[in-house]
């Protein structure tokens, strides 16, 4: 094996774990918000040294601009759904009490 065969096993066996250990936490977690976080923060930069390590296999081929796009979409995406899911589940109170420090979309008493 050369060195960028090295490289590119090392980026694709980190983006696996990191993409199986945000598997686990959404099954072990509690409530819909810390859910979500591991829904996006490791799966998000798992899926990117995956595509990363998939490049480097595949450099000098035309297939390496498409996995560029696909961490781009997923990079423009993935915050912007955390954002939806997070609105929709305090809207329909589905988090554990005391868990926001600051309630930014709660009534204001005046």
């Amino acid at each position: 094996m050369t060195g960028w065969q090295w490289a590119s096993a090392a980026l694709i066996l980190t983006g696996a774990a990191m993409a199986c250990t945000a598997a686990i936490a959404i099954v072990r977690f509690p409530d819909t918000l810390t859910r979500m976080h591991a829904a996006t923060k490791p799966q998000v930069i798992g899926l990117l040294l995956v595509l990363g390590g998939a490049a480097i296999e595949l450099r000098g081929q035309g297939n390496v601009w498409l996995l560029a796009l696909v961490g781009l979409f997923t990079l423009l995406t993935a915050p912007v759904i955390a954002h939806l899911i997070g609105r929709t589940a305090y809207r329909e109170q589905r988090h554990r009490d005391g868990l926001l420090r600051v309630n930014e979309l709660g009534d204001e008493i005046d």
